[in-house]
């Protein structure tokens, strides 16, 4: 892309001089912003993962409805990835960025009530709107592809998904610290996670509003506008259904939007019922949560290197590594006891890190696939049905624990990823390629 360009354009009612923007330097400060706000949105969401269906199981007293926090909040990023990204594509990313964090934060007040009333209603209610946290963390990954060139989307992807990684780990190690620190001002103690939510989400929202500026996904739509004619006319109208027509047109972008799809099913599926899983034989609060942040290690640690195999490599070899180690991570957890924390630290890293090789090679698979303009509508599109895939596996996990077992859930989950591999040996998705425009 360009480093600069001669335009003058008004966006969202203000007049934006395209002139002699620095595009590098803006794509430097956009990905530093991005990273600020993951970090903070990391610790708020990660320290919910285990503390939601714990928190569920005892008040309910079943654990066959541990994974209805963790599900609705999936559900809940599935039900504003749309809203989210209409915003997006009428008033920008900062805006849609700051909204989605906010409307975290209220979730976080409704189920420290719903702990405080013993109303399950209430915190699943809440774990619904903390799922639009999640919903805008993951398009912040997308925001960082906006004035990335071609051949550097996935580094500038990844280094937004790794910076999730400081919050992902941090969050649930302190599930002991925040529970105790709720109970001293008179929080039940499987309450006081949220508080930090609260505060963190918070956080993210004042960083994006306050310093995203200028608004990558504006300065790009502006770049572009500037010398098509044609993309001018479309940004000036844009539309939700368009996302949909392209996606359904392009057999790369669907590869793309099934391989986030199925990678997070599996990880959501495996993942929610581990913590009910070790608590069933008495494990304690801080080793299930050490399993889950050697989960979270594996999400986003290495997410650089994924993001840089991905551009040297190829999108595909990246998918297919993904689905190699997922099946890998199935297999460790699947045959793991329940108290062995090394074995199970080790199955749920892989899983975190298959995740991350399919979540990144997907992601990129989109954004190659996708016009400037449109591409805030097919992210949206991809972000509702990996949501959907995702409630599917939480609400799937419960029930198959149920009247199965946890080694069965595992050997379920191998499943999807062996079907994964299937369509992506289709002809029309076999090319490796960056981008049909360049």
């Amino acid at each position: 892309m360009a480093r600069c360009m001669r335009s003058r354009r008004r966006t969202f009612g203000a007049e934006v001089s395209v002139a002699t923007l620095d595009i590098v330097s803006i794509q430097r400060r956009v990905v530093g912003v991005l990273s600020s706000s993951q970090v903070l949105s990391g610790i708020a969401y990660s320290g919910t993962t285990a503390a939601g269906g714990l928190l569920v199981v005892e008040i309910t007293g079943s654990e066959g409805l541990a994974g209805l926090s963790q599900t609705t909040g999936i559900l809940g990023a599935a039900v504003f990835a749309l809203p989210l990204a209409r915003m997006a594509l009428t008033s920008g990313r900062r805006r849609s960025l700051s909204s989605g964090y906010a409307i975290g934060a209220a979730g976080a007040v409704l189920v420290i009530a719903g702990a405080l009333l013993r109303n399950v209603l209430l915190i699943l209610l809440g774990s619904l709107l903390v799922g639009a946290a999640n919903a805008t963390g993951f398009q912040a990954r997308y925001a960082a592809t906006d004035l990335a060139p071609a051949g550097k989307r996935g580094r500038a992807l990844s280094y937004v998904v790794w910076a999730t990684t400081v919050g992902g780990v941090l969050g649930p190690n302190l599930l002991g610290v925040s529970g105790s620190l709720g109970q001293k001002v008179g929080l039940p103690l499987l309450a006081g996670p949220y508080v930090i939510t609260l505060v963190c989400l918070i956080g993210a929202s004042a960083v994006i509003a306050l310093l995203l500026r200028p608004d990558p996904f504006v300065v790009a739509r502006d770049l572009r506008s500037a010398v098509d004619v044609t993309a001018a006319s479309e940004a000036a109208r844009p539309r939700l259904r368009d996302g949909l027509t392209h996606l359904k047109r392009n057999p790369r972008a669907m590869l793309g939007v099934a391989t986030i799809a199925a990678g997070h099913l599996v990880m959501v599926g495996v993942m929610v019922m581990t913590p009910v899983h070790m608590r069933h034989v008495d494990v304690s609060l801080q080793f299930i949560g050490l399993v889950i942040s050697v989960h979270v290690a594996g999400m986003y640690a290495l997410s650089p290197l994924v993001g840089l195999a991905v551009d040297r490599l190829g999108r595909i070899v990246v998918l297919y590594s993904g689905v190699v180690i997922l099946l890998a991570a199935c297999v460790i957890s699947g045959l793991a006891p329940a108290d062995s924390v090394p074995i199970l630290g080790l199955g749920l890293f892989l899983l975190g890190l298959g995740w991350s090789c399919t979540l990144i090679a997907g992601s990129v698979l989109v954004t190659d696939s996708t016009e400037e303009v449109e591409r805030p509508a097919v992210q949206g599109l991809s972000d509702l049905i990996m949501n959907l895939a995702g409630a599917l596996g939480g609400v799937a996990a419960g029930i198959i624990v149920v009247f199965g077992s946890y080694g069965i859930l595992c050997a379920a989950s191998a499943v999807p990823v062996v079907a994964l591999a299937v369509v992506a040996a289709l002809p029309a998705c076999r090319r490796d390629s960056y981008t049909r425009s360049g």
